[in-house]
């Protein structure tokens, strides 16, 4: 494999076409938003001069990486050379189901596609192709070039061959991958959506405050940070959005999302990406305080 898609110049896009390009592989990085992009190239860029200063890499590198991205706005002209596309698109299964359908036509038949979601069905993405041998789920963890772990999803489908092969990619990106079968929530998301989840519910029960709760979790779990801060960090509309596919596709209750967590998305209090969640964000400070209603 030499020519990569990513589909998706967000987060966990530009961090997914970073890590490639970084390791050499020819990216083509995709969305419908130019000025998106614009903006995903100056991440990239950032985080590579982050990686010159700390010495893990050599401007030479980072130069070679920056050389190795192409951004395109057309879907069918980005991925029309890609060995492997990877879709990074937000995490709704409509858009993902849309994308997977015309990367099908759009892609050559050997192509594998893969899916970074971290909930939806990988058997249900392939089946709306006609290579649902060839689709996978490779979920990246965020920060990307950070983090080590890929979560490998194979779907109903999904060949061995295919699995392999992604499982040798993602070592060659520095990459630890985990393969697991596909079903709601994964590995990663199934156990730690419902932790999540309890202690959004601790909070709305009043058991303890934001701060209290966090720190429990730091200094008595060894947990690098708390689950309502990692919450925000995540976002809680994509914390929402699995717990529902957990809750929809297991069928049980004790993966209801908690009424406080249902509420903040509908008032847009989202985590770090919207300035507020259960703690308050300011460019430029690295302060953790409660966001207001939440203080004592």
């Amino acid at each position: 494999m030499k020519n990569i898609a990513v589909i998706g110049s967000g987060t966990m896009g530009n961090g997914i076409a970073h890590v490639f390009a970084q390791s050499g592989y020819r990216v083509a990085l995709i969305d419908i938003h130019a000025e998106a992009l614009k903006k995903a190239l100056a991440t990239i860029e950032k985080n590579l001069d982050r990686q010159v200063g700390k010495q893990t890499i050599s401007e030479a590198t980072k130069k070679s990486a920056l050389a190795n991205i192409t951004t395109y706005t057309d879907l069918k002209t980005g991925v029309a050379e890609s060995d492997l596309v990877v879709e990074a698109a937000t995490e709704n299964v409509d858009i993902k189901l849309k994308i997977f359908k015309d990367l099908d036509g759009f892609c050559k038949p050997e192509a594998i596609l893969a899916s970074n979601t971290s909930s939806i069905s990988i058997t249900k993405i392939g089946s709306v192709t006609q290579r649902a041998e060839k689709v996978i789920g490779m979920h990246f963890m965020n920060p990307v070039p950070i983090m080590k772990l890929v979560e490998v999803i194979r779907g109903y489908s999904t060949t061995n061959e295919v699995t392999n092969t992604i499982m040798e990619l993602s070592k060659n990106l520095g990459k630890i991958p985990v393969e697991v079968n596909d079903y709601p929530g994964f590995i990663a998301n199934r156990i730690l959506m419902p932790m999540i989840n309890e202690a959004i519910y601790s909070l709305y029960e009043g058991v303890a405050g934001v701060e209290e709760i966090d720190t429990v979790m730091k200094l008595g779990m060894a947990h690098p940070m708390g689950p309502l801060q990692l919450a925000d960090f995540i976002g809680l509309d994509v914390c929402l959005s699995i717990l529902q596919v957990l809750h929809d596709g297991f069928g049980n209750p004790k993966y209801a999302p908690c009424p406080l967590l249902v509420n903040m998305v509908q008032a847009g209090h989202k985590g770090v990406k919207t300035g507020t969640g259960f703690y308050t964000y300011q460019a430029g400070s690295k302060d953790l305080i409660p966001a207001q209603r939440f203080r004592k």
